[in-house]
């Protein structure tokens, strides 16, 4: 890759291989004169280019109007002299004004289009952040950390550290470490805007003010570098399509050092007696349902491959089970009808499935439910936590 690193605040680089300009930061010139370096480099690429040039904005926080205009004039000059090359501006909804801003030009000009990034990179997220799933989230936060408390100072946690949690969803983790723990700094990001408000709600009611959260795209962070003692991601490598790529971010925003912590499941392992063979199918099924929309519900033992193969080192693993023996098992049992509820009422519908398959599939869930409640009865959903260091 050949790369020129401007002044700060922002960067611009090039890769010949991808065909891809890439920029990021801030970008506010005063006059076009101050960027003339940088517009001189994308006509340099365009000329380079055959077929399609990638025009990445993803982590391009701010640019103005003078900015805008010499970038686009670039764009547009060489669509009038050369028909055989094409524009695809690479955006993300978490930085919606490049969307607007850019949408402009392919109006105007054909051989310009405009793509959001993370609206395929997420291909099964709205499945999953229905609003009516928000409360048995709080009651599944309330499951595991009875055990992630005790098991996080393993892990990096402590009083003093500079925290963020990513994927932060509705933000209960975060209130509990912060009043737990006591780090300096909690930063806690969603690509979900609905999760997020909810977790400014959370914050709110328990009177924690300090925790920053963040809308912002897991794979594609508008974070600095080396920043964080620990980064902490629960439940959600397994329902992105591509998992490598978020831990490289993970990576990134991590402190020489510290370390990145995960959770993830084997849903194939829920477990259920008396009617296990019924609730053992169920859950076999859950896993091909979620492949079906590229998400990993099998991920949990998969951690230390994935951690080795992002670059950390020191790999600390951890299982541990939620059971009906923990608390009220009506709480067990109100997350199995919520997964009942999204699962079968609604992905197993969009897959296309049978009625009669759907009626089979709901059935597991029904027997685990009862076998939950049932006085003899034992239900288990098994977590799987690891965490890696990020190399000094």
């Amino acid at each position: 890759m050949s790369s020129a690193v401007l002044s700060e605040p922002y960067r611009a680089e090039f890769d010949p291989n991808g065909q891809e300009f890439s920029l990021a930061g801030v970008i506010r010139p005063r006059s076009v004169d101050e960027i003339a370096a940088t517009v001189t480099q994308l006509k340099q690429a365009i000329d380079d280019a055959r077929g399609i040039l990638y025009f990445n904005v993803k982590r391009l926080a701010q640019m103005n109007n003078t900015a805008f205009h010499a970038f686009a004039r670039a764009f547009l000059d060489a669509c009038r002299t050369r028909s055989d090359i094409r524009f695809v501006i690479v955006t993300s909804s978490v930085v919606g004004w490049t969307e607007r801003m850019f949408r402009h030009l392919g109006n105007i000009e054909p051989q310009i289009t405009v793509e959001v990034y993370d609206s395929k990179f997420y291909p099964g997220q709205t499945l999953v952040e229905d609003i009516s799933f928000i409360p048995i989230l709080r009651t599944q936060t309330k499951m595991t950390w009875r055990h992630e408390r005790t098991i996080l100072p393993r892990h990096g946690m402590g009083p003093g550290i500079h925290m963020a949690d990513i994927c932060c969803g509705i933000g209960d983790f975060a209130v509990l470490v912060r009043k737990e723990f006591q780090p300096a700094r909690i930063v806690a990001l969603d690509h979900s805007k609905a999760s997020l408000a909810y977790a400014r709600d959370v914050a709110t009611n328990f009177g924690i003010t300090d925790i920053e959260y963040t809308y912002g795209d897991a794979s594609e962070m508008l974070l600095e570098d080396n920043q964080f003692d620990l980064v902490t991601c629960r439940h959600s490598l397994q329902i992105f399509n591509q998992p490598d790529l978020l831990l490289k971010e993970l990576y990134r925003i991590c402190k020489p050092g510290g370390r990145v912590y995960i959770t993830n499941e084997k849903n194939s392992h829920c477990l259920g007696e008396p009617r296990a063979q019924s609730i053992q199918w169920t859950y076999d099924e859950v896993a091909k349902l979620f492949a079906h929309f590229e998400m990993d519900v099998e991920l949990g033992p998969k951690r230390r491959r994935y951690l080795t193969d992002a670059g950390f080192d020191d790999i600390r693993l951890e299982t541990f089970l939620g059971t009906n023996l923990e608390g009220d098992p009506q709480d067990f049992a109100d997350i199995i009808t919520a997964w009942e509820n999204v699962y079968a009422g609604e992905m197993a519908v969009k897959r296309g499935d049978p009625p009669e398959f759907i009626e089979r599939f709901r059935q597991g869930f029904r027997d685990h439910i009862f076998s939950a409640l049932h006085p003899k009865g034992y239900v288990g959903w098994p977590i799987w936590a690891a965490s890696g260091r990020k190399p000094l």
